[in-house]
């Protein structure tokens, strides 16, 4: 009674935020994890079930009911002892943000040695990573989701700079969602997960992450802000005994095969990866308060390959004629990155019911960036991404319920930079008249690699949890949580610097003056930083209602809302308002009139949807209902049946929303040179003489023409976006036979609402496509090109999910994973757009092949603890080419009577897709209270090359004939590669 009077003025003060996640522990290193995982089961009717970590002294109790029935929340995962008197007790290893079911009747003998419960009365499609994978498969990045991509479903790529990336399904990067110790890492500005585009680098040290549990569908109402994979991780904590870790891992160029760029230029690019790192935990009171730290570094030199663009590229005879300082830049070439990770936390059990948990995240990373195709070194930039969080969390259990509080801050910031200052040279080449094809870029960056995307600001969040309650019939435990955040959001897209030259290259050499350059002439009064105080309120309710020992129902709703004020309070310019309803020349109609004039109501524009006054409403819809089932069919655990379907919201980027403000205080002005083989009409500012001073200063472009957004592009909005979902529906069997664990399952997932631009422009008629191709000259009177945002991106994903699993025992001294993933996906864009100006509208685009996944992914892993203290382990990836999406154009008087049209299309290059075999080796040296070791990890063992780069044959009408890999481009991973790591544990 007296905790039951504790526990409710607790759960009046209280405000809450669910900290999800956590890890197991190593064979050699024991850590303690996050809260996270739920027991369940049956004991003695009314009997007292006590659970206590037997590495940090947590303890918590519970009373079963009169038919023995008990759950106990909040655990974090790891080894725990459970009893519920004398002859039950057990020891048994939970699993992060689980639900584990365990029977505590009288044993004739005591067992157990830690034995790890599974869970399998879950309607989730879902795959635990366990530390001893962390610790064994083989490794390129350092990057703990690297082990996502042994579950079905799920794919990390490296790609050739070295950037990692993780998508769920056929679903852009944007869609995930990454969760440690329950707080979202999501990137509000850019990409799903905070720091993770564009970047080498880590969200979290490896170190200081335990197990970890990927959600590829039907996930539960807890979840926000997110349309396909979850990952749900937590930190490690100190225990009761002083433990510690330091690593080293090191390669060079010396220790890998030729990238196919370096073999065909005959000329390898040196190359060096440094990684190295600590960790160090233990107690500070016995049983009541423990300290974890660890720091991580990177040291890269990654090789990249030079080469031209264009489409078709630049033909030899052109390439020939390039300057010989540019001509030398093509080639193997090498991108540095410098990463340091910092990571503390401190946890404290200051009573029975209270735990207090700090913990701080620290990342900075530096980046040169830009360099590949079509990009020389010298054009390259850097980027700057930086990180820091904060999270303090309050659990507060009692007997029924379980109440957790979470306060955080964030600050995260991507800031790319010029290298150097000064004028950069474009140089292109014309196969058809006015089609600049561009196919090498060198010099200093242009004005829009300078930018400036962060996020910062706080969070409170509150969750609340009910265990046991009997109502109806059945077992409830209902779960209930809301979440307040409010964030500073801050957007450049560009910088007043760095003019670019275009030079015309034929093959008789390179023009001896340019014909056009591109420069920055920032408009008065205006700013080119977009900023938003940013608000998030999200609330749900979860009914985990065990029916009947054989039925369980997760049932679930959540709400989310979402209120930024750059986007609802923005005010349309009168000027711009004035041009849209302004003729389009003298006596001519309308320019909104034409907007609206098809005979195709598919593409008529209404400029009243996009014109706004600043009173724009946030979307309300976002009503998730997510509603599963598992039904064990002989209450035994060993085959049970799971489903469900569901919704989940995401977001629109602030990237997008922000350049209504932006695009206008920047413009980037166009002036083309009267010079020979591209005359053109004088007009100030648009066409003038050539003028050597021009290569002197940007100041002599700006003088051309005073700063304006009159004749510029203009970005407009739709007053009533949607934000983009997914919904998902999944059925599957999991069987336990023997050791394995096995899992069959089929999904289906559509998604809805992606943002897209798209060009508004129109001819007089209404029409999109005439005889000139679509209406680029036809924009906004007095103005340029009206570019509309709006919702409709979809996707199409239906997925087979296999995977089996015998995880590995101290006493079988191995273990493996099987996963393999068949993909039909098609989508109305490419996974990596969100521009499609190639059709009036996007309802109009045709679903394609997506180029998110492959067909045929299978991806196996092993490892044996072998004698004399030996590790060997293994990991083969398989996987058909992903498809390339591109555009095949036609000039055919029959199907196009006015001129030509080019269509989407998706289509797979003859090849063998991804392969590699990655082997490691380790070699363990053990004393009474340290472990000194040395691993190998051989990467891509047979050389293959991952080959990425599309060249495609297009025939004389325009249209692709066929599909192929350029041979001396980039490729996906690494060639073969050896890696060692010197470390020690103690």
């Amino acid at each position: 009674m007296k905790n039951q009077v504790h526990g409710r003025r607790s759960l009046i003060a209280s405000f809450v935020a669910a900290a999800l996640a956590s890890a197991a522990c190593a064979p050699s290193l024991t850590w303690a994890q996050d809260a996270g995982a739920t027991l369940e089961g049956k004991a003695e009717a009314n009997s007292e079930v006590t659970v206590k970590n037997v590495d940090t002294g947590l303890t918590r109790h519970t009373k079963a009911d009169a038919d023995g029935s008990y759950t106990i929340v909040g655990l974090p995962a790891g080894t725990y002892k459970v009893d519920a008197g004398p002859g039950t007790e057990q020891t048994v290893t939970l699993s992060v943000a689980s639900t584990a079911s365990l029977d505590l009747g009288k044993l004739e003998t005591v067992t157990v040695s830690g034995t790890r419960l599974v869970e399998s009365k879950t309607s989730e499609i879902g795959t635990i990573i366990s530390l001893h994978e962390i610790d064994t498969v083989p490794q390129l990045t350092r990057n703990f989701l690297e082990f996502a991509d042994t579950v079905p479903g799920i794919v990390f790529n490296v790609d050739a700079t070295g950037k990692t990336s993780i998508r769920g399904g056929a679903q852009s990067d944007n869609s995930v969602n990454v969760y440690v110790d329950g707080v979202g890492q999501k990137g509000y500005v850019r990409s799903g997960v905070s720091g993770q585009a564009a970047s080498q680098g880590n969200p979290f040290p490896q170190l200081a992450i335990g197990e970890y549990k990927v959600i590829t569908s039907n996930y539960k109402a807890e979840y926000d802000q997110i349309s396909s994979a979850a990952v749900t991780a937590g930190t490690r904590s100190g225990t009761n005994h002083f433990e510690g870790e330091v690593f080293g891992t090191y390669t060079t160029d010396h220790f890998r095969a030729e990238t196919p760029g370096e073999l065909a230029g005959n000329k390898k690019t040196p190359s060096k990866d440094k990684e190295f790192g600590f960790a160090a935990g233990g107690p500070i009171i016995q049983d009541a308060m423990h300290f974890f730290v660890t720091y991580e570094g990177k040291r890269f030199d990654t090789p990249i390959t030079v080469t031209v663009g264009g489409s078709p590229p630049a033909p030899a005879n052109i390439i020939a004629q390039l300057p010989a300082s540019a001509r030398a830049e093509l080639g193997p070439a090498s991108l540095t990155f410098t990463e340091n990770l910092y990571f503390g936390k401190l946890d404290w059990e200051a009573t029975a019911d209270d735990r207090f948990v700090l913990s701080t995240k620290v990342r900075r990373e530096d980046q040169l960036d830009g360099i590949g195709t079509a990009q020389a070194a010298s054009s390259a930039h850097t980027n700057r991404n930086n990180d820091t969080r904060v999270d303090l969390r309050w659990e507060r259990s009692a007997e029924r319920w379980f109440n957790e509080v979470l306060v955080t801050y964030e600050d995260a910031v991507y800031a790319p930079t010029a290298l150097s200052f000064g004028n950069g040279a474009i140089y292109s080449y014309q196969p058809a008249a006015n089609n600049d094809q561009v196919f090498l870029t060198t010099g200093p960056a242009g004005p829009g690699t300078v930018q400036n995307k962060s996020q910062k600001g706080y969070a409170l969040a509150d969750d609340l949890t009910f265990s046991h309650l009997p109502w109806w019939t059945g077992d409830h435990t209902v779960k209930m949580g809301i979440k307040h955040k409010w964030v500073k959001l801050t957007a450049q897209d560009a910088s007043n610097i760095d003019p670019q030259f275009f030079w015309d290259v034929s093959a008789t050499g390179t023009a001896p003056t340019p014909y056009k350059a591109q420069y920055s002439n920032p408009v008065p009064g205006l700013s080119a930083v977009a900023t938003s105080n940013d608000r998030q309120l999200g609330l749900y309710l979860q009914d985990d209602w065990a029916t009947t020992n054989k039925l369980t129902l997760n049932l679930g709703v959540r709400w989310d809302i979402e209120w930024n004020p750059s986007y609802l309070n923005y005010v349309t310019p009168a000027n711009v308002v004035a041009a849209l309803n302004s003729p389009i020349s003298p006596g001519g109609p309308i320019y909104a009139q034409t907007l609206a004039a098809s005979t195709d109501p598919s593409i008529r524009v209404n400029v009243n949807d996009y014109i706004s006054s600043g009173n724009r409403s946030a979307y309300t819809r976002e009503f998730q209902p997510r509603l599963g089932f598992s039904y064990d069919i002989n209450a035994d655990q060993r085959h049970v049946i799971f489903g469900g379907v569901g919704r989940a919201y995401d977001r629109d980027l602030y990237d997008y929303l922000q350049l209504e403000v932006t695009k206008s205080a920047l413009p980037v002005n166009e002036v083309r040179f009267n010079v020979p083989g591209h005359s053109c009409a004088p007009s100030p500012g648009k066409c003038v003489a050539w003028d050597p001073n021009f290569l002197n200063g940007l100041s002599n472009l700006q003088a051309l023409v005073a700063g304006t957004n009159l004749g510029q592009e203009v970005d407009m909005l739709n007053n009533h976006l949607k934000v983009p979902y997914a919904d998902q529906f999944s059925l599957g069997i999991r069987n336990r036979v023997g050791d394995w664990n096995t899992s069959a399952a089929l999904a289906r997932i559509i998604s809805k609402d992606g943002f897209v631009f798209t060009l508004g422009n129109r001819y007089p008629n209404g029409a999109f496509w005439m005889g000139g191709g679509q209406p680029w000259g036809n924009g906004i009177p007095g103005f340029g090109s009206l570019i509309i945002g709006s919702n409709g991106i979809e996707t199409r994903n239906t997925q087979l999910l296999l995977s089996a699993e015998k995880p590995f025992t101290p006493g079988s001294h191995w273990g493996a994973t099987f996963a393999y993933t068949y993909t039909s996906a098609t989508h109305n864009r490419d996974i990596g757009e969100h521009y499609a100006f190639d059709e009036a509208y996007i309802t109009q685009w045709p679903f394609i092949a997506s180029n998110a996944a492959a067909k045929h992914r299978f991806v196996a892993t092993s490892s044996f603890n072998a004698p004399w203290g030996f590790v060997l382990a293994g990991k083969l990836t398989i996987a058909s080419p992903i498809p390339d999406n591109t555009f095949s154009c036609f000039n055919d008087g029959n199907t196009f009577p006015t001129g030509s049209h080019c269509t989407p299309f998706g289509g797979t290059a003859p090849g063998s897709g991804y392969r590699s075999v990655d082997l490691e080796l380790t070699k363990n040296f053990t004393w009474d209270i340290s472990t000194l070791y040395v691993r190998f990890d051989v990467l891509n063992v047979f050389n293959v090359k991952n080959l990425i780069e599309y060249v495609n044959t297009t025939a004389p009408n325009g249209l692709i004939t066929s599909l192929a890999y350029r041979p001396d481009g980039n490729i996906s991973g690494t060639p073969r590669e050896l890696r060692m790591t010197l470390g020690a544990k103690f």
